[in-house]
């Protein structure tokens, strides 16, 4: 299998300077049930990285909820001391009581709480970029992006990026910091935030779509896209993959995935070339 490089998916530069290939790794399924505790078969989790990392994927996708702070400790025991050219990117800003249970809480100590906690359990000095994961509506928005500045002038965080937020959102979020990245609910099946993907377009912060395959979605739309992958000798989660990366240069999808199997098919997506025909009848089957 061809390894993921500019050649097939093209590149991607976060914050004027981290350059990665612009097909990442999102780790949140390598958790249990619900996004909580150890998966099931934690060597075939440390496995999975591994193949991230071998088959060319340099920009990973993690959180402190997830888990919490298991995929940061697979992370670290897969794959520390880390590749120079590898970037990883987390979010702080959520809460959990237990299983498909999350708040935001953007109180500034734990904030900082977190984000010293996730240096440790991935193992940095730095976080390359770091994404308040939700606005808390509690707090101040200055006080929760003063603090994760504060630890980006103390060189615990290099950029900073926001998550699950509207274009007033980030316009108000812009006041206070240099967003580099935007990570929002975006797929094939599934665009109801448009304007934010079209927002970071026209100030060229890097749009981190999650959920980007959609799965059970996919199954369920219309013989467009299945019409196409038949014709591609594709599966229809490669070509919602390779939907994106056509969509727009700023676009960084982050599939995720606990089987080793499924990861080598979505990496594949990225030598998929899409036609302008068949591109512009997917963008109107939905």
């Amino acid at each position: 299998m061809k390894t993921l490089s500019s050649a097939n998916a093209g590149t991607i530069v976060i914050g004027g300077e981290r350059q990665v290939n612009r097909l990442g790794y999102g780790a949140m399924r390598l958790t249990g049930p619900g996004v909580w505790g150890e998966p099931a078969n934690p060597e075939e989790a440390v496995s999975v990285l591994r193949r991230v990392v071998e088959l060319g994927v340099n920009f990973i996708d993690t959180a402190d909820m997830y888990g919490p702070f298991v995929s940061d400790m697979l992370i670290k025991k897969a794959l520390h001391p880390y590749q120079d050219n590898l970037v990883i990117a987390t979010k702080v800003g959520l809460v959990r009581s237990g299983p498909a249970s999350f708040a935001p809480l953007g109180r500034p100590e734990y904030l900082r709480q977190q984000v010293e906690l996730s240096l440790r359990h991935l193992g940095l000095e730095c976080i390359d970029l770091l994404q308040l994961h939700r606005i808390d509506p509690t707090v101040e928005l200055s006080e929760q992006l003063g603090e994760l500045v504060l630890m980006q002038q103390e060189g615990k965080v290099r950029h900073l990026g926001l998550s699950g937020v509207t274009v007033e959102q980030l316009e108000d979020a812009r006041q206070y910091i240099e967003v580099a990245s935007v990570q929002n609910l975006y797929n094939f099946s599934m665009r109801e935030t448009e304007t934010v993907l079209e927002y970071c377009e026209q100030y060229g912060i890097v749009f981190i779509p999650y959920g980007p395959i959609a799965a059970g979605r996919l199954v369920k739309s219309d013989g467009v896209l299945h019409d196409v992958a038949k014709r591609l000798d594709a599966t229809s989660s490669q070509i919602a993959l390779a939907w994106l990366l056509k969509r727009s240069p700023i676009i960084l999808p982050i599939p995720g995935t606990s089987s080793v199997a499924h990861l080598e098919q979505n990496i594949a997506a990225a030598g998929i070339q899409l036609s302008d025909e068949d591109y512009g009848i997917l963008c109107k089957s939905v």
